[in-house]
């Protein structure tokens, strides 16, 4: 394995860190669209019941277990790459050894 690939990695784990870190501070930017749209159904319908005098509170669950989707898919993503990584690493370590290996030099 090629060590570009291995980079490739680094920079998606590193894409896919700041996008966790950003839904856990609450941002809407790292979200897909079907997470944004039960966020703006969730917000539309919690201030309806706002203006109708009503509690929000079935709202702002929803918005609380949207976020933690996000989060937990953005982790099973993380973690997905980083299983990826390591694979690509042994992979390249266990060619280097077969390489070192069968040469005299």
């Amino acid at each position: 394995m090629s060590k570009s690939e291995i980079r490739r990695l680094d920079r998606e784990i590193h894409k896919a860190t700041v996008k966790l870190a950003a839904v856990k501070r609450g941002e809407s930017w790292p979200l897909n669209g079907a997470e944004r749209r039960a966020l703006a159904r969730a917000i539309a319908g919690g201030s309806y019941q706002v203006v109708r005098g009503r509690s929000a509170a079935r709202a702002e669950k929803q918005m609380d277990t949207t976020s933690a989707n996000a989060e937990m898919r953005l982790t099973a993503e993380l973690t997905a790459l980083h299983s990826e990584k390591q694979r690509l690493v042994t992979e390249a370590a266990r060619e280097k050894a077969a390489k070192k290996r069968s040469g005299w030099f």
